[in-house]
């Protein structure tokens, strides 16, 4: 057992992990963070989704020890409240069927509008083509993008 310090969402926790447990293991099993979801378990699905320094990555294949230092959020640290530009969206959209991906899927829009404030379909298609849902709501997820990108910008700031 390893001991590692995370900041995630902003409060530093401290956790006793295996050198090979996966960031994934550490929010849901260790910390009971159990809004990233897991699925395929070898990083393709992109259901396990966390914004690390700002980017998304796959929290099933990441050891979590490497994560110290990092700034790592989480889906329930975007805006606890669901005030957050995307969050909105994806409720105005009725973007969710299942939901499962949605933690993912969210996580890796927020990056995109931070990259870019307006991106067109293909900018869209690009950015989301690592998370998969099941469900084949990808229209509605890019209509909610658009829709968070206005929100955003009405807001005066990015997503």
């Amino acid at each position: 057992m390893s001991q590692v310090t995370l900041k995630i969402n902003g409060q530093a926790h401290t956790v006793d992990a295996p050198s090979d447990m996966p960031l994934l293991w550490a929010l849901r099993d260790v910390l009971n963070m159990t809004g990233t979801k897991y699925s395929c378990g070898i990083g393709i699905c992109g259901t396990c989704t966390v914004l690390v320094n700002g980017i998304p990555m796959r929290s099933c294949v990441m050891p979590a020890i490497s994560m110290a230092g990092a700034e790592i959020t989480t889906i329930e640290g975007l805006d606890p409240d669901g005030d957050h530009p995307i969050q909105k969206a994806w409720n105005d959209e009725d973007v969710p069927q299942c939901g499962y991906c949605q933690g993912g899927q969210i996580l890796t829009a927020s990056a995109l509008l931070k990259r870019n404030p307006d991106p067109n379909d293909q900018d869209i298609d690009a950015a989301m083509s690592g998370v998969v849902c099941r469900c084949g709501t990808y229209p509605r997820i890019r209509k909610a993008i658009k829709r968070a990108a206005k929100y955003a910008a009405e807001q005066g700031g990015t997503a």
